[in-house]
């Protein structure tokens, strides 16, 4: 099958356009599994949609959580906050909720953004029982009817930990690592096998769930329940054993015509990036890989956002296609708007950093920074501040700050740009 039979030509044109690659070049990628386009078939027709292409050869996206807790749901607050994040450049949003009403929160988001949007269906199966022991009440059933109820809503893209088995489960019990399972879908699924002494049949069923991503045209994130969740447990067995075991899940996923994507790690130090995305890409057969951060270091509570847009950037050098947002407030509590806002900023400047180097982005992202660097030698104020990627903060600083010249309030008529290009008369 070719996967670019899923997409009218007019919207392969305009994916190919936006990316600046070839149409058929698009095409290979697409049917190679290297660069997936998620869109629910229920939404094929709608014109406000927006279709984003992740993988080889194409921008960094950015993807966006939101979603409710159960010590704080609004339905109205997570809305807000899908809007303010596509405002802000996000290219999906996922919803994550685990309170309130499940159905109304996911439903809302679909209605109002126009961007793909993503959910963990295991979330709503578990939540769907009664009592303290609803994760491991769950059955084969609750687990893919959740799927199939997201997937009837419109959902373009799902994360599915089908690659935390029992293989995985056994080289984590025989790790050292300090923390076990940070994923909470990952964690759903270890404490099920462990309790039902099962293999998770997200994994034994795979063929099934392969069904239902067909029928809706569905898109897979294969989750990766044994992301490292510190620093000192980066790279370890059961991280990679996973990932061996997602990409023989993404090969029979291509071969039965449905869209795969790959999750990854996690807290990943500086000097262990590349590896981890070159052996994960080697390993996948680089299907596009969908990186939480890495987070470089473990100690910067209230300024994750910053930590994970640092390793971003470097791991999207790397080969990371896909990059999610790290809010500040990760580790302490639910996000706010304005955290999303600021979460959402410093992962588009990431993604932009790594596509300045992306093959494929290199010269359509540099173009932008040469053109910004003429306007910087012009002093032309009026274009720096229309190509800065947030020109309102940038229009607020020079506004607050402002210079008797005509230059910056930095150097006034000291400036180093005005002065030699006096001199130099170039």
């Amino acid at each position: 099958m070719s996967f670019a039979t899923i997409w009218e030509p007019s919207e392969l044109k305009r994916v190919a356009s936006t990316e600046g690659v070839l149409v058929e070049q698009l095409q290979r990628l697409l049917d190679a599994g290297r660069v997936v386009i998620p869109r629910n078939a229920k939404r094929a027709g709608d014109s406000e949609f927006v279709l984003k292409a992740v993988g080889e050869r194409m921008s960094t996206k950015v993807n966006v959580n939101v979603g409710t807790s159960k010590d704080y749901a609004n339905c109205a607050e997570e809305v807000e906050k899908a809007l303010v994040a596509v405002r802000y450049g996000a290219d999906t949003i996922m919803d994550l909720s685990t309170g309130g009403n499940l159905d109304e929160t996911r439903r809302q988001i679909l209605k109002e953004v126009t961007v793909p949007v993503g959910t963990v269906p295991i979330y709503q199966a578990a939540l769907a029982q009664v009592g303290e022991r609803a994760v491991v009440d769950m059955n084969s059933d609750d687990m893919f009817t959740a799927v199939r109820k997201h997937a009837e809503d419109g959902i373009d893209f799902v994360t599915i930990h089908a690659g935390t088995n029992l293989v995985a489960l056994e080289r984590l019990r025989r790790s050292d690592r300090i923390l076990d399972v940070v994923s909470r879908g990952g964690a759903f699924l270890v404490a099920w096998m462990l309790h039902n002494e099962q293999e998770n049949p997200y994994y034994a069923e795979y063929d099934y769930l392969l069904e239902l991503a067909k029928e809706y045209e569905l898109t897979l994130s294969l989750g990766d329940g044994m992301r490292p969740g510190c620093i000192a447990d980066a790279s370890d067995r059961a991280k990679f054993i996973e990932a061996i075991t997602l990409g023989e899940l993404a090969k029979r996923a291509r071969a039965a015509g449905v869209q795969a994507l790959i999750e990854g790690p996690g807290h990943v130090p500086l000097d262990e990036i590349e590896a981890s995305v070159k052996v994960i890409k080697h390993v996948t057969d680089f299907a596009p890989l969908y990186l939480l951060g890495p987070l470089v270091t473990d100690i910067a509570p209230g300024y994750d956002h910053l930590v994970s847009a640092i390793g971003g950037a470097v791991a999207g050098m790397y080969g990371a296609d896909f990059l999610c947002m790290v809010s500040p407030s990760e580790h302490l509590a639910l996000p706010s708007v304005n955290d999303i806002k600021e979460g959402t900023i410093v992962t588009k400047i990431a993604a932009h950093a790594a596509d300045l180097v992306k093959t494929g982005q290199r010269e359509q992202a540099r173009a932008r920074d040469e053109t910004m660097a003429h306007a910087r030698k012009n002093l032309d104020w009026d274009r720096q501040l229309e190509l800065a990627l947030y020109p309102e903060e940038a229009q607020r600083i020079r506004a607050d700050r402002p210079s008797e010249s005509d230059a910056c309030s930095i150097c006034g008529d000291l400036c180093a740009i005005k002065l030699l290009r006096e001199f130099l008369k170039k």
